[in-house]
């Protein structure tokens, strides 16, 4: 399987929960998203743990999809670490996993006739 990436930005935690809740519960999703109150690489490994409804994906892969995102995004993850601090406790960094076919298959089911 293939996957990516990437941080979206800061948001509210009770945005970000409320979103979870109302969102990600569909276990054959296509992304996901991680939420942590630290911009460090070990913060959104772990982040992966707390996901309440899980997709079966290999994790092991999404792991290894952050770590080669924070090696070659050093320039992104400072600023996000940045914008995050600046401001406050009430707020989380996000980011988004997509898991490339999980999300084709979801695509094409909205095509179905």
């Amino acid at each position: 399987m293939s996957y990516s990436f990437d941080l979206l930005g800061v948001a509210p935690v009770l945005k970000f929960f409320e979103h979870q809740q109302r969102v990600e519960q569909n276990p054959y999703r296509g992304k996901a998203y991680l939420g942590s109150y630290q911009c460090t690489l070990d913060a959104f490994i772990q982040s992966t743990q707390m996901l309440p409804y899980k997709p079966n994906w290999d994790w092991d892969e999404v792991v290894k999809t952050i770590v080669n995102f924070w090696l070659r995004h050093e320039d992104k993850v400072r600023y996000w670490k940045t914008e995050l601090e600046t401001l406050g406790q009430e707020n989380i960094i996000v980011a988004q996993v997509v898991n490339f076919e999980a999300m084709r298959t979801e695509l094409e089911t909205l095509f179905d006739f």
